[in-house]
């Protein structure tokens, strides 16, 4: 055989080498994994997925918020590949997920939380019963000297209607009634905590992880604690919960999995939550 040949074969060779390796770069590309509703969730989400990335870094998990409403009409459009949600599906949620992918989806229980009543620090007002709480949020009651406090009109701070928890606090505490109309409508949980650690009248809800510049008011003298928590003794207890149209399978199911492990709902208790097991307490 001639140089010639030798050359053609050993560029051929080299060709192959350099076609197979980009193959197998390809193969290991990070696969993604899309959540994406609760803003309640959303601290806890952001965790989850940066604790899971540090010993899994073959998967790539993408976080949004936007209100549980938001997340499951990206679930039910393929937008997302996880619902994070603070209340259970509607029946007409599950309703169009069952006509869009012939299925009501899958449902996982992953924390427990205090649906919490934020009050300024230096309110007087430290305790309130179910009843005052209701005709606080639908404007029977306006000025917290009618609950004990200072002669101060009240400022009901409120979640917008794409939220799980605006809909959770309405069905659960307000017995369905309507918001007051003068109850001022604010984007996340976050800034409603933020809003209310620098206004004194100030009053509104949120899951308890965001509670730390805040009192969380006692509930017919009920603190929200662990133990009140964990046992329902807590009025406004519930679950959070993630969702998917299919059962978990590759990568979602090794996220979805994890956040049940010990190392998973270590961190639900590390973003102030209550993780779904005593021992982790």
């Amino acid at each position: 055989m001639n140089r010639g040949f030798w050359k053609t074969y050993l560029l051929f060779l080299l060709s192959l080498f350099i076609l197979c390796g980009c193959a197998g770069l390809r193969s290991k590309a990070p696969a993604t994994v899309r959540v994406k509703g609760s803003d309640t969730m959303l601290l806890l989400n952001r965790m989850w997925a940066g604790e899971f990335m540090k010993t899994h870094p073959g998967i790539s998990i993408q976080v949004e918020g936007g209100g549980t409403a938001t997340g499951v009409q990206a679930l039910i459009e393929s937008k997302a590949d996880i619902c994070a949600a603070s209340r259970p599906l509607h029946p007409e949620e599950a309703g169009a997920l069952a006509q869009r992918h012939r299925t009501i989806g899958f449902s996982f229980l992953v924390a427990k939380d205090a649906l919490s009543i934020f009050l300024h620090p230096q309110n007087p007002v430290k305790d309130l019963t179910l009843k005052q709480v209701k005709e606080i949020f639908t404007g029977k009651i306006t000025n917290w000297a009618e609950v004990g406090g200072l002669d101060q009109e009240i400022l009901a701070l409120i979640r917008s209607h794409d939220s799980g928890t605006y809909l959770y606090f309405k069905e659960h505490m307000l017995e369905g009634e309507s918001y007051a109309a003068s109850a001022h409508t604010v984007p996340t949980t976050a800034d409603i905590a933020a809003i209310i650690a620098r206004t004194p009248n100030a009053i509104g809800y949120g899951g308890i992880a965001y509670g730390a510049n805040v009192t969380l008011a006692r509930i017919n003298g009920i603190p929200a604690t662990a133990e009140t928590i964990r046992y329902n003794l807590y009025p406004y207890t519930r679950y959070l919960y993630l969702y998917t149209v299919n059962k978990p399978a590759g990568a979602v199911k090794e996220y979805v999995d994890w956040i049940l492990s010990p190392e998973g709902q270590q961190v639900v208790q590390s973003a102030g939550y209550l993780p779904l097991w005593e021992t982790f307490e």
